[in-house]
């Protein structure tokens, strides 16, 4: 893993600064019926995305995850642009405006989704590592989903093929605590979701996963133990959303206290109390990396709205067979 530096906090802190504020921008244009369908928010969870990449190799690796998923292909690489036209469902979007919120997707930076059924990425994470083995490719695959995908049975078969077959995948219970709406004391008789790695000998653990530090040191060693062929790791992050499970949720499952104490140990003002008080950067450098933020996200309004709309057409040219696709001969 790379060395945690003074370079390192500061990107943290405009990277989770700027990822909150987009998804602050996407939960007051859904308001205005900009942005339809479903819209599930990452506030509160950026210390997970922020530590996991710092352990990753960009060049190589790659992602996994649910329908929480706008700043994950935004910390791939993917231009913030393209992924808030796909909300408005415009054709400049990553998916052409056919995706959405929930099926964000961008290939070029190896960023596999965005899915929609819960629990529906697990088996396609270890498939996309089987891939890598198979091809006697050096790369990882992070696989995540929430507390609630940790009952789908299809976790069981993946983590039973994933250890027999050695597969370089990691995966990634993001623990908000509720899942849609149902805290994880009512829907099993543990609360450490991490302990279902050890029926399948699985290397498994709890972690911070409010403090990007302990994310980035936990995900860096289940990669290394992957990179040396020894199989997968099962990490539970305990993390907290700030916001409802989706912009639909009353959110009577919690008490504003609850969220306020939570507040208390995000993750953005983590970071920024480490860059003040190690004085890696002045109050004029933090505000310069503030309207840095609040620019690139108005930039990033504009381009979604000034965007046109996808021709009907576009039904049926987006039936095709992919030329690049190895197993199948163009005719």
């Amino acid at each position: 893993m790379n060395k945690i530096t003074k370079e390192t906090y500061i990107n943290w802190y405009r990277d989770m600064l700027f990822w909150r504020k987009f998804e602050d921008k996407l939960a007051a244009v859904y308001i205005q019926q900009k942005v339809r369908g479903f819209l599930h928010l990452y506030n509160g969870q950026e210390a997970v995305l922020a530590g996991a990449l710092h352990a990753m190799d960009l060049s190589k690796d790659k992602m996994i995850t649910a329908y929480r998923n706008h700043v994950q292909p935004i910390g791939m690489g993917e231009d913030p642009k393209r992924v808030m036209a796909e909300l408005y469902g415009k054709v400049t979007g990553t998916s052409k405006g056919m995706g959405g919120s929930m099926h964000i997707f961008s290939k070029e930076h190896r960023f596999y989704g965005g899915h929609g059924i819960v629990g529906g990425q697990i088996p396609l994470g270890a498939g996309l590592a089987f891939g890598d083995k198979y091809q006697g490719n050096d790369a990882v695959t992070l696989c995540c989903f929430g507390d609630g995908a940790a009952r789908q049975g299809s976790l069981h078969e993946t983590f039973n093929m994933a250890m027999n077959w050695k597969l370089p995948v990691i995966f990634i219970v993001e623990n908000n605590g509720y899942a849609m709406g149902t805290s994880v004391e009512r829907t099993a008789n543990h609360t450490d979701i991490w302990k279902l790695g050890l029926g399948y000998e699985m290397p498994c653990g709890p972690v911070d996963g409010m403090n990007p530090i302990k994310v980035a040191e936990a995900v860096d060693e289940a990669i290394q133990r992957a990179r040396r062929g020894e199989g997968p790791t099962f990490l539970e992050m305990k993390t907290y959303r700030y916001r409802g499970h989706s912009m639909s949720d009353a959110q009577h499952y919690r008490t504003k206290d609850e969220v306020e104490e939570y507040r208390k140990i995000d993750p953005i003002t983590q970071v920024l109390d480490i860059i003040k008080e190690n004085k890696y950067a002045s109050n004029d450098e933090i505000e310069a990396i503030k309207q840095e933020v609040k620019d690139s996200v108005k930039e990033c309004e504009k381009f979604a709205e000034d965007s046109p709309y996808p021709e009907l057409n576009q039904l049926q040219d987006m039936v095709y067979e992919q030329e690049d696709y190895p197993f199948i001969k163009s005719k």
